[in-house]
């Protein structure tokens, strides 16, 4: 599929867009810059991230709470088991209703710092399936959940976590949003494993630009995403050179969503990482025109 034909394809397609809460004064006005530019695409949702070990849920609710007060859009909140008490999240989920949010990505998270393997909390849900049946229990939310298209550094075979991503959906779940990676093929392998083992719900393959190079990087060691030599290659020698890496990372943008939509895929989740623009081109490429919102 060449870019004139992903631009002129009538397929209808849907994104949603992620953020990460503020922490400082600058940080949030970068991040309502951003949401602001996003928000005349219309995306589906937008999701707002927790911290590990759930340490930014205070900046999380009050980003989300912020975005149904002052927006059209429909903010999903990010929730996780780790750290916290049956009933502690309980309350979380009440209050998330309470303000008008009505959609939780459920995800079982990482521990505080990032740090050993993961343990549940001695009177916490002990996976995201319990979660899932626990937010559903207490208000009828659409959830959420993640998948891995190259693996969970934790999982020990793509079989598991196909099989996890199934228990999900019979917990619940509604939607599964891909850890980006840059494997497509690998996504595609993925979705379709999913189907054929009884997974009927959208699986939504992740993308994230790459302008930061060696933050993602670190981040991909983290989550088991693979960085392609090619890829490491288009970067050598740009660490100081931030307007060449925009344009690189534009074309791998484009790229990723070009071969994307090439394999069948119609929904797609931006992490945004709070900037922008790569994520609005790469939205126009597929074809999604921006709406007057005045």
């Amino acid at each position: 599929m060449s870019l004139k034909d992903l631009i002129v394809n009538d397929r209808p397609i849907s994104v949603s867009f992620e953020f990460s809460p503020p922490k400082t004064d600058e940080a949030e006005a970068s991040l309502w810059t951003a949401i602001k530019r996003l928000e005349p695409l219309q995306p589906a949702f937008v999701s707002v991230t927790y911290g590990a070990g759930g340490s930014t849920r205070e900046r999380t609710h009050a980003t989300v709470k912020r975005i149904v007060e002052e927006t059209s859009l429909e903010p999903a909140a990010h929730l996780t088991c780790v750290a916290a008490s049956r009933s502690e999240i309980d309350e979380i989920v009440q209050g998330y209703w309470g303000a008008g949010i009505r959609h939780i990505v459920a995800l079982r998270g990482d521990m505080p710092g990032m740090e050993g393997p993961y343990q549940a909390h001695p009177d916490g849900y002990r996976s995201t399936p319990e979660l899932i049946a626990g937010i559903r229990r207490i208000a009828p939310f659409e959830v959420s959940v993640s998948f891995y298209p190259e693996r969970h550094p934790d999982s020990p075979n793509h079989h598991h976590d196909v099989e996890l991503l199934k228990a999900k959906v019979d917990a619940g779940a509604s939607r599964a949003l891909g850890q980006f990676s840059f494997d497509n093929e690998a996504t595609a392998r993925f979705r379709d494993d999913a189907a054929r083992a009884g997974v009927a719900v959208p699986i939504v393959p992740g993308v994230m630009p790459t302008t930061a190079f060696r933050g993602v990087e670190r981040m991909a060691s983290r989550c088991g995403a693979s960085i392609p030599a090619w890829l490491s290659r288009a970067y050598d020698g740009l660490d100081d050179d931030v307007e060449s890496r925009r344009i690189v990372a534009a074309a791998v943008l484009a790229d990723q969503v070009q071969q994307l939509r090439g394999l069948g895929f119609d929904q797609y989740h931006f992490y945004t990482l709070n900037q922008a623009n790569l994520s609005y081109a790469a939205c126009r490429l597929l074809g999604l025109t921006p709406k007057d919102l005045s």
